[in-house]
């Protein structure tokens, strides 16, 4: 902003004035636009007491060398799982604690953890006590060091809630099981497989009775609930809930306020792999598995670029766009086969990265992505981190990190407006911030063969005509004109352009009395 505009408010439209302030807003929420890292904490970081530890991998669990490779095995009955499921790496909360400094310096703002809670298996989806960090990774008090220290960095702590259902070994479903008592807690009876409801007929997996208000106090509406204890007592920072949607709009609310009554501005984001629309409402944020798809049907020829603009436009119409901001962005995860095993081409991950950090909401690291790790489907996408590509030669590793630096240096990119461009063969949108300088253009060519020339009208009005624009990730110079850009992308190409003022060079400035 030029001094001019700083001593005359009075020059701003009342638009600009309440765009300024809803931007300004924004820029206090640490939810919105956060840079997200996502561990599975036995495969992050190899413990220095595993021999301490021995006692809790006992057969028919396997504790396996840090280099091995995940792999399936035999099917297990009757629980429906697989050997692979009871192996384990020795991974804990303290040595995740001792490579803090390696998250604080690439740029992470929100560290979220898988499962923590005692459980029976490796992903520890299957709770067996959720007043109870699971001994292999530590204990409560190591939990609440882990959020200490974070917080001591200006870094918050997100925690897997899995509240559809526990797990097969756990000793409450076991007792049910036995005596009855505590029945009423789950669906137990001849009508369901196995004898009880599981989580999509998973016999590992069975299913808390929502309907019941003594489970739903248990879990989150009672004062001493799991969810508002461990944001009230343990320090934590917020709750990722495991199948959002299969707890249903009205319980996701009601969860959703009570975390906020345990600790205001907490975090509340859902795993969600259906369209956003309706799940904005009831939650903070979700994880934008649809707009994943997307890209990757983009990368991948299925979807054209003029389709994904025009889907992109209709989420940004239909969606709670600050919900938007506060969602995970994400290419992998524990669920999903790595990036690259998806996208073998460097050049088409590193166009679908850009996507991720320009487009609105918190771009998610999957723990060993910014480093290219490589694995197909479960189990094989949750191998042990390879710290040994921690290296300035890694050409992946070194793109995140700029990545990384030009978000925290164009702030529209952050918590800016999105703006669809009108394109045919290139994905292309803007983010627009409170200043018109700060505005940021992105576009895409996903083709694999095609150099595409395209003529964009750029509608946003405050941008000046003849303004030179410059590339952040090339240093390539263009120039607008009439509200026009004229854009060449060879296959794959991707770019990001911001307007170039030279006013403190020449004392003179095109954007003198626009925002």
């Amino acid at each position: 902003m030029t001094h001019e505009q700083t001593e005359n408010p009075a020059l701003f439209s009342a638009i600009e004035q309440q765009r300024h302030r809803r931007i300004e807003e924004r820029r206090h929420d640490p939810r919105i636009g956060a840079v997200v890292y996502q561990i599975i904490v036995d495969r992050f970081a190899p413990s220095s007491r595993l021999d301490a530890k021995r006692e809790h991998y006992a057969p028919p669990r396997r504790l396996k060398q840090w280099s091995d490779t995940p792999q399936r095995g035999h099917r297990i009955e009757p629980e429906g799982i697989v050997e692979g499921q009871l192996e384990f790496w020795g991974g804990d909360l303290e040595s995740l604690r001792a490579k803090l400094d390696y998250l604080q310096q690439l740029g992470v703002q929100w560290v979220y953890l898988n499962p923590i809670f005692e459980a029976w298996t490796n992903h520890k989806y299957d709770t067996g006590d959720y007043c109870r960090v699971d001994p292999q990774y530590g204990t409560n008090a190591e939990l609440k060091q882990l959020a200490t220290s974070l917080h001591e960095r200006g870094m918050y702590l997100m925690l897997d809630g899995v509240f559809n259902h526990m797990g097969r070994h756990a000793r409450c479903f076991e007792k049910a099981l036995e005596t009855g008592d505590g029945a009423e807690f789950f669906y137990i009876g001849e009508q369901f497989r196995n004898g009880w409801r599981g989580w999509r007929n998973v016999p590992n997996l069975p299913e808390l009775n929502l309907e019941n208000p003594a489970v739903r106090d248990w879990l989150y509406a009672a004062e001493d609930g799991i969810v508002r204890q461990y944001l009230s007592n343990e320090g934590i920072d917020g709750w990722r809930l495991d199948v959002a949607p299969d707890l249903g709009p009205a319980i996701l609310r009601d969860l959703t306020n009570c975390a906020h009554e345990a600790k205001p501005g907490s975090w509340v984001v859902g795993e969600c792999w259906n369209y956003p629309q309706d799940w904005l409402t009831v939650l903070d944020g979700i994880l934008l598995m649809h707009w994943r798809e997307l890209m990757l049907a983009l990368a991948a020829g299925r979807f054209s670029p003029a389709a994904f603009n025009r889907a992109l436009q209709r989420a940004l119409d239909e969606c709670d766009y600050d919900g938007l901001l506060r969602s995970h962005l994400v290419l992998d995860n524990h669920d999903t086969a790595r990036l690259p095993h998806l996208v073998p081409d460097i050049a088409m991950r590193e166009l679908l990265r850009v996507l991720q950090f320009t487009l609105p909401g918190c771009p998610t690291i999957y723990y060993g992505s910014e480093l290219g790790m490589e694995g197909g489907h479960d189990p094989f996408c949750r191998g042990a981190m390879r710290w040994d590509l921690v290296n300035d030669d890694n050409p992946e590793y070194a793109f995140i990190r700029r990545l990384l630096r030009l978000r925290r240096k164009n702030p529209a990119l952050i918590h800016g407006d999105c703006r669809v461009l009108d394109a045919e063969r290139l994905v292309c949108f803007l983010r627009t911030s409170e200043h018109a300088i700060d505005t940021v253009l992105i576009v895409a060519n996903p083709s694999t063969s095609e150099t595409v020339t395209e003529l964009i009208p750029v509608r946003y009005s405050l941008w000046m005509d003849a303004a030179p624009m410059e590339c952040l990730l090339t240093g390539e110079r263009t120039t607008l004109h009439a509200g026009t850009l004229t854009v060449t992308l060879p296959p794959k190409g991707v770019r990001m352009f911001r307007s170039v003022d030279r006013g403190h060079a020449t004392n003179y400035s095109m954007f003198k009395r626009v925002m």
